[in-house]
């Protein structure tokens, strides 16, 4: 970081956004989630919930931290039109990877930079993978887990539902939940980050 540069806040609750900021060596001077409504709005599609949400999370923390660059992002599962948020119970859990069984999804997710300026550079990024098809005793052992809480789609790339993936087309740390190299690039950007 630039010492002239503000400080860095991630407006963010997931440990796994912090951890993958520190795997290339950025440490948020603050963490401020936001308490952003999530709901889809009418026929809204995975990717513009990714962006939107990513956008409205910045703004909410900037409002909260004005002297500070602001870092936020939203990820999406996407089955065709159909959105795959965070389950709310095991039996959606399994709804959700019955549905991800043998075909092919995309994880979106919006990255959102705002500027104490008030100015918000954005990018959104798209995955695609596609899981083997699941035996019932898979879904069934991995539901009971409990990895998919707090996980959208139902599922955690980084824990034992990797071995569920048979390809993978894009960014492997989007689908854990912060693509790296976009979010250098807008750190970059700006200056933030030394190229």
């Amino acid at each position: 970081m630039n010492p002239a540069q503000p400080p860095l806040v991630l407006a963010s609750a997931s440990p796994r956004r912090l951890e993958l900021l520190a795997r290339i060596g950025i440490v948020p001077n603050r963490v401020l989630p936001t308490d952003t409504d999530e709901t889809p709005l009418k026929a809204e599609l995975p990717r513009q919930l990714a962006a939107r949400l990513a956008a409205a999370k910045a703004e909410a923390a900037a409002a909260a931290a004005p002297d500070s660059l602001v870092l936020a992002a939203d990820t999406v599962v996407g089955v065709g039109r159909r959105i795959l948020g965070k389950p709310v119970d095991a039996a959606e859990a399994r709804r959700f990877l019955t549905l991800l069984s043998g075909r092919r999804h995309h994880v979106y997710t919006g990255v959102a930079l705002r500027s104490p300026d008030g100015t918000t550079r954005t990018r959104l990024v798209d995955t695609v993978l596609a899981f083997q098809r699941l035996t019932e005793a898979q879904i069934a052992d991995y539901v009971a887990g409990e990895e998919w809480r707090g996980k959208a789609g139902g599922y955690a790339i980084q824990g034992r539902a990797e071995v569920f993936v048979r390809f993978l087309s894009g960014s492997h740390s989007n689908v854990v939940g912060l693509p790296l190299f976009e979010t250098a690039q807008l750190l970059r950007g700006i200056g933030w980050l030394r190229p």
